[in-house]
């Protein structure tokens, strides 16, 4: 106990601010503390959790809030006194644990790692049996570092991830031959990730094999090449050896290993959790960009636009991702409502990397969100022009062009995108539904706009805007009733969106419920439409939907349905 108060005393002396003295904490910051944690505002949650700490050095709940907002911060150093006060202390936390071994391997201290895991410390068996691999090799004792990989090439489900790093630590002592081996099993090759992949090549080059390396490249990346991939083929076309650098060492490895467990749980864990993971990558291995752009990205999805940019900040301009890097950067300056701070940055990257399509789409992008169609426009048909129509990704851009020229009311241009991007991916939804409500919109080819709204509908049943182009052709048609089954869907899918609401509302009073017509139009009007849909919703609830459109040039309702 003696120790433990020692320990805690000096953990605030280490997180307090240098000129703050220990005091009476103000007895908000607890609860200040947990909204931010809700918030996930974690600068916030740190200063407030360390002020409580100050007051209660021992309780579990503050000491984990108060660690993890230091890791999601980037502040492991910062973080491992609360680690190991909670350790300390007896609490089980898998984090504090995760804090600790990363600690050690980052301070070179191995044994410490093995201490760990002696003392019941596990993060789960993934991450212990591969850190003990790494430990070993990083004492220099390769034989039982190879002995815990392939311990965990033994464990069910988990063969993938000890061949991998045990080819990563084969080729980290040179011993190629062996390393090119564990990428390939008595089934076949072991799947790869982008960076297993690249030290496939590079390992095989070391042997001689670059037409092997190049075969890898190709099957695993395709057409597709970011400029990492693409300077790694070029360097095996020229038929020059290619040096192995991709996991170079215990802590590359062990960063490598962090940053597969976050892509493992990425779609199931929360996205603060797995924050943990890319920030022990981060620590250990600067250099591992993938790992850079999955914790901006987490960042992005928590909306924690500046500590996204933070992190990314930290690339180098000479590294081969950079150009990735500061199309993520423009996307978190987006996301902040920073637009013309996004478009400089992308303005920078076009003339930096002209040459890249994606470059100029996201500028495309941009723009468009901008609302800058003309400049958006532009960007559009530049990147056109440098994607390869076997890229997957073209038939999105004729799309996004095609909303840019519906926006500057050039509509055969639009069409044609329109059109291009179908041709390139057939029964696309997004396109179906945006060219058929269009040509809806407009008036024109009905037939042909209701068969592919029903064939984007029937491919995204439960997305309430493709149900809605659904039920709105049939409105436009006079299938009054079936529009109304459509637009109730829609409703109850998306029910708080103005113009959903308001075309139900039409259909209501196309089938004579009046009351139910004004209740949507009602309704659409608490949701915030534009003030155009605004001033229409209002004039139909103060003199009818019929007499808004004979004033618009329209049949009004009853004679359009006397004619069918």
């Amino acid at each position: 106990m003696f120790r433990t108060t020692l320990f805690a005393i000096a953990l605030i002396c280490a997180l307090a601010p240098a000129t703050q003295a220990i005091a009476d904490v103000d007895a908000g910051a607890y609860l200040a503390g947990r909204q931010a944690g809700a918030d996930n505002d974690f600068a916030a949650g740190a200063r407030y959790f360390t002020q409580t700490l100050m007051s209660d050095p021992g309780d579990a709940y503050v000491l984990e809030n108060a660690m993890t907002s230091f890791i999601a911060l980037g502040q492991i150093d910062r973080a491992v006194p609360v680690a190991q006060t909670i350790v300390d202390l007896d609490h089980h936390s898998p984090v504090a644990y995760l804090a600790l071994s990363v600690a050690n391997a980052k301070a070179g201290n191995w044994a410490g790692i093995f201490d760990g895991l002696e003392r019941g410390q596990n993060i789960g068996p993934l991450v212990d049996g591969l850190a003990q691999g790494w430990a070993h090799l990083g004492q220099g004792d390769v034989n039982a570092a190879l002995a815990s990989f392939d311990r965990v090439i033994e464990t069910d489900g988990m063969e993938v991830y000890g061949r991998t790093h045990k080819a990563y630590a084969l080729a980290t002592v040179g011993d190629f031959e062996a390393a090119a081996e564990m990428f390939v099993t008595a089934s076949g090759s072991v799947p790869y990730s982008r960076n297993s992949a690249m030290a496939h090549a590079q390992i095989l080059s070391q042997l001689g094999q670059n037409d092997d390396a190049m075969a890898i490249i190709d099957a695993i990346f395709g057409n597709q090449l970011d400029p990492a991939v693409a300077q790694l083929r070029d360097q095996l076309a020229s038929g020059d050896a290619v040096a192995y650098d991709i996991v170079s060492g215990p802590l590359e490895g062990m960063a490598d290993l962090f940053h597969a467990i976050a892509g493992l749980i990425r779609d199931e864990a929360p996205e603060a959790f797995t924050l943990m993971y890319t920030r022990a990558a981060n620590y250990l291995d600067p250099g591992n960009t993938a790992a850079v752009l999955m914790t901006a990205s987490l960042l992005e999805d928590l909306e924690q636009y500046d500590l996204a940019n933070m992190a990314l900040g930290a690339v180098s301009r000479d590294d081969p991702s950079f150009h990735a890097v500061e199309i993520a950067r423009a996307e978190a300056l987006r996301s902040a409502d920073r637009d013309d701070a996004a478009i400089e940055v992308l303005e920078a990257l076009t003339r930096s990397h002209p040459d890249l399509p994606d470059v100029w789409a996201t500028k495309g992008d941009t723009l468009r969100q901008a609302e800058r169609f003309d400049q958006a426009n532009d960007a559009y048909s530049r990147a056109l022009t440098l994607y390869d129509d076997a890229n997957a990704t073209k038939w999105f851009v004729y799309y996004t062009r095609g909303i840019t020229n519906h926006a500057l009311d050039i509509w055969p241009a639009a069409e044609a995108d329109f059109r291009a991007a179908l041709s390139l991916n057939p029964d696309q939804p997004q396109v179906l539904n945006y060219l058929g409500y269009s040509l809806v919109e407009r008036g024109e080819k009905l037939d042909e706009a209701l068969g592919m709204i029903e064939t984007a509908a029937a491919a995204r049943p439960d997305n309430g805007a493709i149900v809605d182009s659904l039920g709105w052709v049939f409105f436009q048609l006079g299938r009054y009733d079936d529009a109304v089954v459509h637009l109730e869907r829609a409703a109850s899918l998306l029910p708080i969106d103005p113009v959903i609401n308001d075309h139900l509302g039409d259909a209501y009073w196309a089938v004579g419920r009046d009351i139910e017509a004004r209740f949507q139009w009602n309704r659409a009007l608490s949701f915030d439409p534009k003030e155009e849909d605004a001033t229409r919703i209002r004039d139909k609830l103060a003199r009818g939907l019929d007499i808004v459109l004979l004033d618009e040039g329209a049949d009004p309702i009853h004679v359009a349905s006397d004619n069918d």
